[in-house]
């Protein structure tokens, strides 16, 4: 059983969920020979937390019930094990259930949590609370010195108050700016990229384009190797319409044309439509009103193809304005017709 247990928490170290399921089902198998109750309820918490990670909350939450301590008994996890229970609730989505959970592990850790808590709000659809509980979070890890966590308890934040709505703009951007204050201290690369995205989202979403800009491009760098080019394609986007916002649009032409050929290759049409879109706008505002037609064609047959209504009339609405600038009125006509 030790050596099992000790199996299944290196392959939760290690990322690899259902590995460590397989060890302590056996772990837990085993334990039911035995004539220690104790023992019983450690390997059927190790299973019920393992599930809880691979995804399987209500086959987890039924392992870390039988974990319970009986009552008196003084229980060296409890914090973890109900921090557990209401990870498991959290993915049935009994959300009050829940909370109750948490209240009781707050004394153990109370930076994780709080994050779990702001995760609850966010599913009861009550952002503002879960901004509070991130907010929470993210001064108790920097507190504890753990700068990785703090920066993505803080981003989680920012999102969750630009989703509330009731925080002020100036308040957003100083969370924002904590966050981009820590990146350059995480070593992981990956979660740096993807904070700094995160981050320019937060402030495109501001309409503090110069900032979202700067943060695509570092997130943008950090990429290197990864073979997920869909989160490359949407930086690229993003750029792309960052500097249409900022009125760069002679910078903007290359990361759009970038984003339309990666979107092709993987084969996603609304996208890539978007990106058509977005060319053409930046070519009509250079003057360039032959080359921005073509493009808000190309964007009408990809937004055609992807079933996208919406994309379809203002592609439709971009060209008939392409074709009056062009001095072919009638064709102008017939596509504000096809837009309404």
């Amino acid at each position: 059983i030790e050596g099992l247990t000790r199996a299944g928490r290196r392959a939760l170290a290690l990322g690899d969920a259902r590995g460590a399921v397989g060890s302590f089902r056996k772990a837990f198998v085993l334990s039911g020979g035995t004539a220690s109750p104790q023992l019983r309820r450690a390997c059927a918490f190790n299973l019920g937390a393992a599930y809880v990670e691979t995804g399987k909350p209500e086959k987890g939450l039924e392992f870390l019930l039988q974990s319970q301590p009986s009552e008196g008994e003084c229980g060296e996890h409890w914090g973890d094990l109900y921090f557990n229970i209401g990870a498991a609730h959290e993915g049935l989505r009994d959300f009050p259930k829940v909370l109750e959970r948490f209240g009781k592990a707050m004394g153990q850790d109370r930076a994780g949590t709080r994050v779990q808590m702001g995760c609850c709000y966010l599913g009861m659809r009550e952002p503002a609370r879960a901004a509070r509980c991130f907010l929470d979070a993210a001064r108790a890890y920097a507190a504890a010195a753990s700068p990785e966590a703090a920066a993505v308890a803080l981003s989680r934040a920012s999102g969750s108050m630009l989703q509330s709505q009731r925080f002020r703009a100036a308040e957003i951007a100083g969370v924002l700016a904590q966050c981009r204050s820590l990146c350059d201290s995480i070593p992981d690369p990956a979660l740096r990229g993807k904070l700094y995205h995160d981050i320019g989202l937060g402030y495109s979403q501001l309409r503090i384009f110069s900032l979202a800009a700067e943060s695509f491009e570092r997130a943008l760098a950090l990429r290197g190797g990864d073979p997920d080019r869909r989160g490359e394609a949407a930086l690229l986007q993003n750029l792309g319409a960052a500097h249409n916002a900022l009125r760069s649009f002679g910078t903007a032409l290359g990361w759009h044309r970038r984003a339309a050929a990666l979107h092709s290759a993987l084969g996603n049409r609304r996208a890539q439509g978007q990106c058509f879109g977005n060319l053409a706008y930046a070519c009509s505002w250079l003057g360039n009103h032959e080359a921005a037609a073509e493009n808000y064609l190309h964007a009408l047959q990809a937004f055609r193809d992807a079933g996208d209504v919406e994309g379809q009339w203002q592609a439709c609405e971009g060209l008939g304005a392409a074709c009056f600038h062009l001095g072919d009125p009638q064709k102008a006509i017939r596509h504000y017709k096809e837009a309404l």
